[in-house]
Formats: C-alpha cells, structure tokens, sequence
C-alpha cells in the first residue's frame, strides 16, 4: 500500500483550508498535508508542484473537493487521468463517485480486458471492443468529472453570492437601526415649524408660553417638544 497525502487549497479569504484538512485528516489521520492560499490571478502553486514530484505508482492523494485539484474543469480532467495513468489513486470526498476505484471498478465490472497476447481473430476481435470500452469510459468519467467540478464551483459561487446578500441585509438592518436610534429626518414642514417655534416661544425669540405655541400652531405636544430638543441641540453645534 502506497503513501497517502492529501491536498488543501484556498482560492479567497472566507475559505478555510482548516476545514479542508479537518475533512481530509478525518478520512485518513496519517496523510501528509500540502496547503496553500492561492488566487486565480496566480498560476504557480508551489506546494501542489512538490506534491506532483513526490507522488508514486499506489500512493493516493485526498481532496476535500476535485475543484481543488485545478482552477477549471478541463485542467482537471487532464491532471485526473494524467495521475489516473501514473497508478496514483484519487479521492474526492464531496464527490466520491469520481474517485479513480470508482472508475476502476467500472472498468472492471465491464468484464472486458486488453489481451495483446491472444492474436486470435476472437483475441484481436475482443480487444477492440476492450479498447472501444475503455475509450467509452474514459469520455464518461470525462463528463461525471467536468459535471462534478461545475457543480463543486457553483456552490462555491452560491455562498459568496449569499454571503454579499447577508452583508448588504446586515448593512441595511444598520442603517435602519441607526435612522430609529439617533438619525433625524429633516423635512420642509419640520424647517418651517422650527422655524416659528423659534419665533414665537419665549425659551427663543417670542414670548409665548409652551402651550399657545402649541395651541397656535396646531402641533402635537411629543412633535412640538422634540423639535425643541432638536432647535437647542443645533444651537449648541
């Protein structure tokens, strides 16, 4: 049995790479773990390149998700069979039937095999059907992986795309709370009430009491005071 390591990467600062190497180390605690924060603008990755050059025929490399393999579906179908080639097995634990035993496995279930050494009309007959076999299930594991990886990216999407909607409800919710705690909405018909409160109460420029003002100009008591409050808080600015 080869050697198991698994492989870990972050794309954004909201991915945990703790997260993935939980999952991974969950699945097998005796992995070696390679990690690396990179971006999409970035096409070294120094750590999956090191990994590249240690792996061997029957060792198996864990990911948390195959669009952690590659940036796009295609670079990952390539790297998947190029490994697949190179007896190194694969493991993705949010996409297990794309696993290389699963591919494998169905292989094997065809119950058709490449014989070179049959070089019977029968033999010659059966490997072309073998390699016609093979080559049919290559195009399919083609497509379980390119439908996986989309959909592994989608959710990816999804959340930044939840997540941006959470931060702009939470603004809103802000901006709300703010306006009904301590924001106050200046009208023209609140200026213009200011404005001949100023003149006629005697706390200001007039000398009517509290209750003619507000008898005079037909205001409710809450609205008259508050706008008193406001006029003094002004003033003091």
């Amino acid at each position: 049995m080869g050697k198991r390591y698994g492989y870990a990467r972050i794309s954004t600062k909201k991915q945990s790479l703790e997260r993935q190497i939980d999952n991974i180390m969950y699945e097998c605690h005796c992995a070696e773990i390679y990690s690396e924060a990179y971006t999409g603008t970035k096409s070294d990755r120094p750590e999956w390149k090191k990994l590249l050059k240690k792996v061997k025929t029957g060792d198996t490399i864990i990911f948390d998700s195959v669009s952690r393999m590659s940036r796009n579906a295609e670079e990952g179908i390539e790297q998947y069979f190029e490994l697949y080639d190179k007896g190194i097995n694969l493991i993705f634990l949010k996409e297990r039937h794309i696993d290389t035993d699963a591919y494998k496995k169905a292989m094997k279930e065809s119950g058709i095999s490449i014989d070179t050494d049959n070089n019977t009309a029968e033999g010659e007959l059966i490997s072309d059907i073998a390699k016609a076999l093979n080559k049919f299930m290559r195009a399919k594991a083609k497509d379980d992986i390119r439908k996986a990886f989309e959909q592994s990216e989608k959710e990816v999407i999804d959340l930044q795309i939840r997540t941006m909607e959470g931060m702009r409800v939470k603004h809103a919710g802000d901006k709300i709370s703010e306006a009904r705690t301590g924001m106050k909405i200046t009208t023209k018909k609140s200026i213009d009430m200011k404005d001949k409160i100023i003149k006629m109460a005697k706390d200001f420029n007039g000398s009517m009491t509290d209750k003619d003002v507000i008898e005079t100009l037909g205001i409710a008591r809450n609205t008259y005071f508050k706008y008193k409050r406001e006029i003094k808080a002004e003033r003091e600015v």
